[in-house]
């Protein structure tokens, strides 16, 4: 076994996916081509190409990794997977907690292999009901291990609506948030409200969670609350907010106006919201809110009248040099589809180096939005720009240009377009090039002669 081999195998307590990738990269190696089985570790035999020689490793009297062991409990041949699976089951039957938690969040993964569906099933026999090793699960680092014991736990109808609310509130991965979210609603609508489930739905962690939160006020009887979820960070939240609060006969447009009254106490998503739900003579208020002196406020109140379609061009041309990034960035998407109507000198001097970085990028947006040569020109200036992000952007855009199905938005034998080519022929090959200047009506260079 070669030392390099030797430092990939990974230690007991290894993450799952170390495990798998070591099996894979041993099979592959050229390794075998001139390296005696003999004089290899029985841990290493497990991963050998040949069927044979992994069967004869399961048969070795030293302690196994279970890791491999579990490995090869999926693996393609019969005799091997047989006498795999026998050591799995005596792991098991001696040491059913350690076994669980050291090789769950490996078994979960080889239970979508074809032949991986054994471990998985033995996994859920022992656990079947078992509290205490599936409370050790649920509390696992790894967040398929925690969707796995989360699955069984509610399969076994194991803890009530509040420990499953209080679950779903603090888990950080979004399936498993969901699987305790249905958990606990499941168990509202079978048993009843329970207040203190809903409020630690409410203070969930992902949006799902809180969402299912506010929806449940309303079989709780306090449809009142969901106004205080209007101004969520969460525009699903905000929405079901919005349908509780109807439904028990309350007015989300009223208490939205009602909390831009006072701008130093407007939030962004209070203006989202309110945007969310205004009808088009509401636009003044937004409008006004473009001197609110929050930058994330002014971005909100940018955003709110596109959704209006509201697109004052004077007003939003200006908002191009706000100090704020998010500004900026709202602007220049309300103007894309009006970006034609822009001048493309004062766009152009938006995009040179002494100005703010989101400045530019804004109005580079614009740009390109705009297309033909203007959208080329200002790509191939950045090209070399100082700014790896936009260098990087205008290349990829310059490189969009080409497609073969279609033709490029340029004009055809326009020589600007032939010379700005000729800046940016290292981004296509030169097969790519000539078809794009033939296609343009442009002259192309001849091929070298060893091209074909």
């Amino acid at each position: 076994m070669d030392t390099d081999t030797q430092e990939r195998l990974p230690q007991p307590g290894s993450p799952a996916a170390e495990w798998i990738a070591f099996d894979h990269t041993v099979r592959r190696t050229s390794y075998w081509s001139y390296t005696s089985p003999v004089e290899t570790p029985d841990a290493v035999k497990l991963c050998h190409p040949n069927g044979r020689i992994r069967e004869a490793a399961l048969r070795a009297p030293s302690p196994l990794l279970v890791e491999l062991v579990a490995i090869r409990c999926a693996d393609w041949v019969p005799a091997v997977r047989k006498r795999a699976r026998r050591a799995l089951a005596a792991a098991l039957a001696e040491d059913a907690t350690g076994t669980l938690s050291r090789l769950t969040p490996l078994v979960v993964r080889l239970g979508r292999r074809e032949q991986g569906a054994w471990a998985l099933e033995r996994f859920e026999d022992v656990l079947d009901g078992d509290h205490d090793l599936l409370g050790e699960l649920r509390g696992s680092a790894d967040p398929q291990t925690r969707r796995f014991a989360a699955r069984l736990t509610l399969r076994a109808g194991l803890l009530d609506v509040r420990e499953r609310a209080r679950l779903a509130a603090g888990e950080p991965d979004p399936v498993t948030g969901g699987l305790w979210t249905d958990g606990a609603l499941a168990a509202l609508a079978a048993d009843g409200p329970d207040d203190e489930a809903v409020d630690a739905l409410l203070g969930g962690h992902g949006p799902m969670v809180r969402s299912a939160g506010v929806t449940a006020l309303r079989g709780a009887g306090r449809t009142a609350e969901a106004a205080g979820h209007l101004d969520d960070r969460s525009g699903l939240v905000r929405a079901c907010a919005r349908w509780v609060l109807r439904q028990g006969g309350g007015d989300p447009y009223s208490v939205c106006r009602e909390r831009l009254a006072d701008p130093a106490r407007v939030t962004p998503y209070a203006v989202t919201g309110f945007a969310e739900c205004a009808r088009r003579e509401d636009a003044p208020l937004l409008r006004a809110l473009l001197e609110h002196s929050s930058g994330q406020v002014r971005a909100a109140a940018v955003a709110g009248l596109r959704l209006l379609d509201s697109t004052d061009i004077g007003l939003l041309r200006r908002l191009l040099d706000d100090p704020s990034a998010a500004v900026a960035r709202e602007a220049a998407r309300s103007l894309s589809a009006s970006a034609g109507l822009l001048p493309v000198d004062w766009l152009m001097a938006r995009i040179a180096p002494e100005r703010p970085p989101h400045t530019r990028r804004a109005a580079y947006r614009l740009l390109f939005a705009r297309g033909g040569v203007a959208g080329l020109r200002a790509s191939v200036e950045l090209l070399t720009d100082r700014d790896p992000a936009l260098r990087t952007i205008a290349g990829q855009r310059v490189q969009s240009l080409w497609s073969p199905y279609r033709a490029p938005d340029l004009p055809a034998r326009d020589p600007e377009v032939g010379a700005l080519l000729d800046r940016c022929t290292h981004l296509f090959s030169g097969h790519v090039m000539r078809q794009m200047r033939s296609g343009l009506g442009l002259p192309t260079a001849p091929a070298p002669a060893d091209a074909y």
